[in-house]
């Protein structure tokens, strides 16, 4: 059995090794257009100091409020003092925080499991890719987490403390992203599921005593739909906010049909298993899906003895292959729960990538099961050689086998997050916009330097869908936006004009223009109209050839 302070070193290291991952060069990537549109509505909230909770476009609102604590210690008093650092430190540090979680599965999961778990899920590719992204998927994954881990410390030790953190981080979940409803439905299916198979195996176990214990479980659901409804509600000072998160369903329901998201329902296990993309390398994870299908069947078949004193859920051993000190009715659930995540995921049409970071952090707890049960294997076929060599080398093999898979998976992580850190053949990347809106948000802010006006140089934008490049052009004052139809007067020093709309704008412009041309994403390109006596200008203070500003898309 792993020590005391061998199990916290591994999982502090764990954590160290997920940090380094995640933390270096946080905005190397281009913002994606949902994380621009978050930082405006970190804006809105840092200006006004209220949340307004939309049911139609958003999420909850804990990611903002996390990270208005960034902004505080970075100083930040406009939107043009934020950077892309500030914001995505905050999912980061989420990502990082779900490692330390793990060991409160302490009792219900092994020790040497749990490392596992904590060495995968720092690795994950998906799991590091996406927890560099200014968006919701970590902090879910992580309150979601909590809640799984919180609920079992209060089977395992009866305490009430322990139902009270498990409601406080159920209602962070709501509080996050209206989809914590699939984990909560499969939670409590797997709950069920995992009683009743009890009562199959074991007629004998004790009972939990849910009457007796009826009021505690109240008493934390009440917790939770307390926290959930101060957040909505921007702390009481927007009181339909509590009542929009509930009526929001109603219009996620219609959008779960799958729009412009619609994909297969093998969507996820092909993203895992095993990606390819023209001209750039294979991507796979499928030595976590191996071994979480290993362990859930092992957490299926039998489990093993908990260690320490028996608890309510105590039952008896049922099969040798279980790593030891597994709890039966433990990781019966999370096998379950596990499963009904995927399948839930699988069969909704609509489908983001990054929505598969909810059943992968559980996915990576059962992959420790079956790295677990492939080690203890290994070490009972080596115990069973009569060479002492022979056995030696079993189990470094077998050691060697672990490691080199971790590595991999680490290896890949860190080409997600930097060489093909916005390239589309990153099967993670999505929507993702080119590094051409990167230099032209910073060619216009130089634009702007030269014009009498500076950064209250008037700048027209006129495309269907801009983002992100709100967020670049953040630190000019006068910004005007058109998604539908230009304005009748849409002369400025400054129009930047999606393709579609060249045509009309084209035709009432009067001043005489300097075109240049921007990716904005792969399938749409900006036209940048500039005044042509700004550009002059520009090029005269620059000392350079006017066509060295040209936009080129990638």
């Amino acid at each position: 059995m792993m020590r005391g302070w061998h199990f916290v070193a591994a999982i502090i290291l764990s954590a160290v090794i997920a940090a380094a991952l995640r933390l270096p060069d946080l905005d190397r990537r281009p913002m994606h257009g949902d994380e621009a549109v978050h930082a405006y509505k970190l804006e809105t909230l840092r200006e006004t100091g209220t949340y307004q909770y939309d049911p139609y476009e958003y999420h909850g609102p804990t990611l903002y409020y996390s990270t208005l604590p960034v902004l505080w210690i970075n100083g930040v008093r406009t939107f043009g003092d934020m950077t892309e650092t500030m914001l995505r430190v905050v999912p980061v540090l989420f990502g990082v925080g779900m490692i330390l979680l793990l060991p409160l599965f302490s009792g219900g999961v092994a020790r040497r499991t749990l490392v596992a778990a904590a060495v995968l899920t720092a690795a994950s590719p998906a799991l590091t890719f996406y927890s560099r992204y200014y968006i919701q998927e970590s902090l879910l994954a992580f309150f979601t987490l909590a809640v799984l881990g919180c609920g079992w410390r209060y089977v395992h030790t009866q305490r009430r403390r322990w139902s009270l953190a498990t409601g406080v981080c159920a209602g962070l979940m709501h509080a996050t992203k209206e989809t914590c409803i699939i984990s909560f439905a499969c939670m409590l299916i797997a709950l069920i599921g995992t009683l009743l198979w009890r009562r199959h195996c074991n007629r004998d176990a004790e009972p939990f005593g849910w009457r007796r214990r009826g009021c505690v479980l109240a008493v934390s659901v009440a917790l939770g739909v307390t926290v959930s409804a101060l957040l909505y509600s921007g702390f009481l000072t927007n009181m339909r906010g509590p009542w929009d998160s509930v009526a929001s369903y109603a219009i996620y329901l219609d959008r779960a049909g799958g729009g412009i998201h619609q994909q297969p329902w093998y969507y996820y296990l092909k993203l895992l298993l095993l990606s390819r993309y023209p001209g750039g390398p294979a991507w796979s994870e499928a030595f976590i899906v191996i071994m979480a299908a290993l362990g859930g069947a092992v957490a299926l078949i039998g489990g093993g003895k908990i260690a320490g004193r028996p608890t309510a859920w105590s039952t008896r051993e049922c099969h040798p292959l279980t790593p030891p000190h597994n709890h039966r009715s433990m990781v019966q659930f999370l096998a379950i729960y596990t499963l009904l995540m995927m399948v839930a995921y699988s069969i909704i049409p609509y489908k983001t990538p990054w929505s598969m970071v909810e059943f992968v952090q559980p996915m990576i707890v059962l992959a420790g099961i079956g790295a677990a049960v492939v080690m203890q294997n290994g070490n009972s076929l080596a115990a069973s050689m009569r060479s002492r060599g022979r056995a030696i080398a079993c189990r470094m093999a077998t050691l060697a086998l672990i490691l080199a898979a971790a590595v991999h998976l680490g290896w890949q992580a860190h080409r997600a997050s930097f060489r093909f850190a916005g390239d589309y053949r990153n099967p993670y990347v999505y929507a993702q916009p080119l590094r051409d809106v990167m230099r032209l948000g910073d060619w216009i802010e130089r634009l702007s330097a030269v014009h009498p006006d500076g950064e209250a140089m008037l700048t027209k934008v006129i495309a269907e869908n801009p983002w992100p490049l709100p967020w670049y052009l953040r630190r000019l004052e006068r910004v005007g936006y058109w998604d539908a139809e230009p304005p009748t007067d849409v002369d400025a020093p400054v129009v930047i004009v999606s393709d579609t709309f060249r045509s009309r704008v084209e035709e009432r412009m009067h001043n005489d223009y300097h075109l240049s041309h921007y990716g904005l994403r792969p399938d749409v390109v900006l036209l940048v109209y500039v005044d042509r006596a700004l550009w002059e200008a520009f090029a005269t203070q620059e000392g350079s050839n006017p066509g060295d500003a040209v936009g080129v898309g990638e």
